[in-house]
């Protein structure tokens, strides 16, 4: 005669864990949020009481001065340059350093240390504060902002492209090491080939990002058009705010426009 055995289900104790975790993560989560809210002295009823303010700032501001446009032109040139200048010394930096910041290519231990230490410092200190080092050393202008940008691109991008490295396929490496090829041989032959549709997609974004940078590296004497804006504000120009507002949104979304084009030919 067969035995029939008891349904086999959770145990309680298992049971109780899946459904105190989740409430226990749930509770710190928003306590860890009201925390922040405290700290920042969030006020939402002062955003109301004061929307007059923003709706007054908003009805001086229209139309944008569109007589703007030819002294703008330079300006929106030099935030474009900016952005090229940084992306472009960025990638020629960080990627050497990524090189010898890759665990499974680096040549040696310390040289991997002194690399990743390089790319943490470029990449903690924020690039405002690059440029007002830079400013100091350099003086005003587009020059110390084009530095500030590039030097903190190599922080970023030296880690992106370190990750993208150690996670390649290292089929393609061990096979040209086993037939005897040398290590710069291995390098062009199976590492570039491997990771270069990644880094160039990285670039891209990182080209993206100093658009925008260098829109606020002006505030600090940098050029472009953040400096003209910032002149404008001081001033109380509100049309031309809101004309440069116009140009910067324009010179965004053709940028980001040509990353995805670039981005899906080398993808």
């Amino acid at each position: 005669m067969s035995r029939v055995l008891p349904a086999s289900g959770p145990s309680p104790v298992l049971s109780r864990t899946r459904t105190v975790y989740p409430a226990l993560l749930a509770i710190l989560l928003i306590a860890v949020f009201v925390q922040a809210c405290i700290v920042v002295q969030a006020r939402p009823q002062d955003l109301i009481t004061g929307v007059h303010g923003m709706a007054d700032i908003l009805a001086r501001s229209l139309p944008p001065a569109f007589d703007q446009f030819m002294p703008s032109l330079q300006p929106a040139l030099e935030t474009v340059d900016l952005a090229i200048f940084g992306t472009v010394f960025g990638v020629l930096l960080a990627f050497p350093l990524a090189v010898l910041a890759a665990a499974n290519v680096t040549p040696s231990r310390p040289l991997y240390v002194a690399a990743r230490t390089v790319i943490g410092v470029c990449r903690v200190v924020p690039d405002l504060v690059w440029a007002l080092l830079f400013v100091t050393a350099v003086g005003l202008g587009p020059f110390p902002g084009a530095l500030a940008l590039a030097v903190h691109s190599v922080g970023m991008l030296g880690r992106l492209f370190a990750e993208v490295i150690e996670d390649m396929d290292m089929g393609p490496v061990e096979a040209l090491t086993l037939t005897g090829a040398s290590r710069m041989q291995v390098f062009t032959h199976a590492v570039v080939p491997g990771v270069l549709p990644s880094l160039l997609g990285i670039s891209l974004f990182r080209f993206d990002e100093n658009l925008r940078s260098s829109l606020v590296l002006g505030f600090v004497g940098a050029g472009g058009i953040g400096f003209q804006l910032l002149t404008a504000m001081n001033l109380f120009q509100y049309q031309t705010v809101s004309f440069l507002l116009v140009m910067t949104f324009v010179l965004v979304v053709c940028a980001e426009r040509m990353s995805a084009f670039l981005r899906s030919r080398v993808s």
